[in-house]
């Protein structure tokens, strides 16, 4: 009897000098940079994003809603607040309100960057609860309020600022500089992104390095971390929506069938409801675990540094928040339902919409078959509704380019840790895969759970002094990729 207790003991020791082995070897490799110089930023900077925000530039699904009257006055904005890019650079404008800059570099063996955002914000939902008036109030205390602050014109100006900046400094570059300023990213970007796109390509133009929105600096965001954290998209899921219609027998309400239309349709939706996609360790969750984990406590360090043992742990701790469930699986959301016109008519038909965020590893043709196997009923119809997307390609994080990245934020913000991420929503950076390996989803904002919610939210807004060194940023940025070779 003391034999099976004595290996016992040995394999449980040997098991924990593993783990211990295993936890003490992975050590973030982050490299000391330099602080970089705080330079001055104009103060008509302020009053430009403000002066944009206050142009209604609101992308509507419904295209009767499009105000062109607004998008014409932010073409005149750009053209008459940045004189110097204007002048400088060859200027394209696709489907009137997409706009494409190009700095032609100096040096033709250096390939192209592109800096990407955009001008359309999303409607306001609840205006009645905004502290300020969401396109009129501009700076409140040492804060600027607006729609589009975060989502995405306080990118676009600080793009915008950084290089005017710079042409005022007299910068030349070496290496071409493209700017894309997207009209409907908020609609898909079909008409904005996709068109410009579409152009470089027919232009056999190829990129060495894209940066559009999608990641953040984040604080009490990410589970077991609590150091600040600037997260970069390193991909972004699919989305498909799938519409499933059912038509059975109606008639009075007072004598229903033992099931209905909308009692068919209900338990399809139920039915996917509780057997959700399964959650997986993607390529990019490694990654991402990766670069966080040496900087955890002790168990997360051990739980990450053995994820040959700890996996389902960690999947399942992630599944818990929506965020993080997003992140390892792809999800199914209900959004639209439709079915009857009157209290005691039972319907002959029900339709729902069901939409899919789609996660790396997976495509628009495996999750339609997943859904057609799960629901399992012939009498419940499944169509792709519109044009969906599959998940975008993985770029690198072991290139110069991800390195450079990485490197300028650092330089620029002290005792911050960088680690790749997937984004869970769309972006206007899709569509440049085709003539882009290297693309990066990040803005400089610093999202907490104070402030996360007004993303597309109530009281949207961004610090004066966040900014400010949103718009050093992307000017140091630009100087660390012209010097490198």
């Amino acid at each position: 009897m003391k034999k099976p207790f004595f290996y016992l003991a040995i394999a449980l020791i040997l098991l924990a000098a593993i783990l211990m082995f295993n936890t003490i070897r992975v050590k973030h490799s982050i490299e000391a940079v330099e602080k970089v110089e705080v330079v001055s930023i104009s103060e008509k900077a302020i009053d430009h994003l403000e002066e944009a925000i206050t142009i209604k530039t609101i992308s509507y699904n419904e295209e009767e809603l499009f105000d062109s009257t607004q998008f014409e006055l932010f073409n005149n904005f750009l053209i008459n607040t940045y004189p110097l890019l204007n002048s400088q650079a060859e200027h394209k404008i696709f489907n009137s309100y997409s706009h494409l800059y190009k700095l032609e570099g100096t040096d033709n063996s250096k390939m192209p960057i592109l800096l990407m955002a955009h001008h359309d914000v999303v409607p306001i939902a609840s205006p009645a609860l905004w502290s300020v008036h969401p396109f009129d109030e501009g700076v409140k205390q040492d804060t600027i309020y607006g729609r589009g602050c975060i989502d995405d014109k306080g990118a676009a100006i600080s793009i915008l600022e950084s290089i005017e900046q710079l042409l005022k400094e007299g910068f030349e570059t070496d290496r071409t500089i493209y700017l894309s300023l997207g009209h409907d990213e908020e609609v898909g970007g079909q008409k904005g992104a996709h068109e410009i796109s579409t152009f470089l390509k027919s232009q056999n133009v190829e990129l060495a390095f894209v940066l559009d929105e999608g990641g953040a600096i984040t604080q009490g965001l990410i589970p077991g971390l609590d150091q600040p954290t600037a997260v970069i998209g390193i991909a972004e899921k699919g989305m498909v929506s799938l519409e499933l219609d059912v038509m059975m027998a109606g008639g009075h309400s007072s004598k229903p069938e033992k099931e209905t239309a909308i009692a068919a349709l209900a338990s399809a939706i139920s039915t996917l409801s509780d057997h959700p996609f399964p959650k997986h360790m993607t390529p990019v969750m490694e990654e991402f675990l990766d670069a966080v984990g040496p900087h955890m406590g002790i168990s997360n360090r051990v739980a990450i540094a053995n994820r040959w043992l700890f996996n389902s742990i960690i999947l399942n701790q992630y599944e818990q928040s929506s965020q993080g469930n997003a992140s390892v699986r792809t999800t199914t959301a209900p959004t639209l339902f439709q079915a009857g016109i009157k209290d005691n008519v039972i319907p002959t038909m029900a339709s729902a919409t069901v939409n899919f965020r789609i996660l790396p590893g997976e495509t628009i043709e495996t999750t339609v078959d997943y859904v057609k196997d799960i629901i399992d009923d012939s009498r419940i119809s499944i169509n792709i509704k519109g044009s969906g997307f599959d998940p975008s390609p993985i770029s690198s994080v072991s290139n110069a380019e991800y390195a450079l990245l990485s490197k300028t934020i650092r330089s620029m913000y002290p005792d911050i840790i960088t680690c790749p991420n997937l984004v869970i929503g769309a972006t206007d950076a899709r569509y440049f895969s085709a003539i882009c390996p290297n693309i990066y989803r990040f803005t400089p904002w610093k999202l907490s759970p104070n402030n996360i919610n007004c993303f597309h939210g109530v009281d949207e807004r961004i610090g004066i002094n966040e900014f400010e060194d949103a718009i050093r940023f992307y000017r140091q940025l630009i100087i660390n990729f012209n010097n490198l070779e």
